[in-house]
């Protein structure tokens, strides 16, 4: 289990202390899904990152119970200077998992071609896309935190990408963040809409699709 205990996140500005979270709660079993429905800068990929451990909360507490994944096609932690397969090695290295039977998987789902052995400083920022997601695969976990800016690219990488995630892992836990609630729709099992702050959580999609609606106009 997945357990958002109490937490808020407050930024300092130049104007003074930003509450971006306020006292959220949240609680997501094994092979369970949930969709956080929220405006652009209600603070949604502030949660990913924290439920990710990429940054903590300024108050209250995240309990995992479970292996969570950094945020899906996250490639911040890429070292430019290293290819895209020393790059796969770093990540493998750092849970525990070995590169060598990923390599094949990595280079087909990626097409990167030769730039595959190339630093990753000469990628554009579709090739990055690519080869960030599939490192994401290529590390299993049993929960996916996917934010609704992960894919770019056309429409036959889109199905790709959700043929490895929401096909092949379809037993897994995943928490899908967007202000798009047609993508909510389709992967999630309930909702929950970020408002001003506060986490508002509903067990339909439907339900909170109405709420969000009505706050947000």
């Amino acid at each position: 289990m997945i357990s958002i205990e109490n937490v808020c996140k407050t930024y300092r500005t130049r104007h003074g202390n930003r509450l971006v979270l306020d006292h959220i709660n949240m609680k997501l079993d094994r092979g369970r899904n949930v969709g956080i429905l929220g405006r652009n800068g209600a603070g949604k990929s502030t949660l990913i990152r924290m439920l990710s451990g990429a940054e903590r909360p300024t108050s209250g507490r995240i309990r995992r119970g479970m292996t969570v994944s950094w945020p899906l096609a996250f490639g911040g932690a890429f070292q430019p200077h290293l290819t895209g397969l020393d790059n796969l090695k770093f990540v493998c290295r750092i849970y525990g998992v070995d590169y060598r039977p990923k390599v094949q998987f990595v280079e087909e789902f990626t097409e990167l071609g030769v730039y595959f052995r190339e630093p990753v400083s000469h990628y554009s920022m579709g090739m990055a896309t690519r080869l960030a997601f599939a490192l994401s695969m290529a590390v299993e976990f049993d929960c996916f935190l996917i934010d609704e800016t992960m894919v770019v690219g056309d429409a036959r990488f889109h199905e790709r990408c959700h043929n490895e995630l929401f096909v092949k892992r379809k037993d897994r836990a995943f928490i899908l963040v967007s202000h798009q609630p047609e993508e909510i729709r389709r992967y999630c099992e309930s909702a929950c809409v970020l408002h001003q702050g506060r986490l508002h959580s509903f067990d339909s999609v439907d339900a909170a699709y109405e709420f969000y609606q009505t706050a947000t106009l």
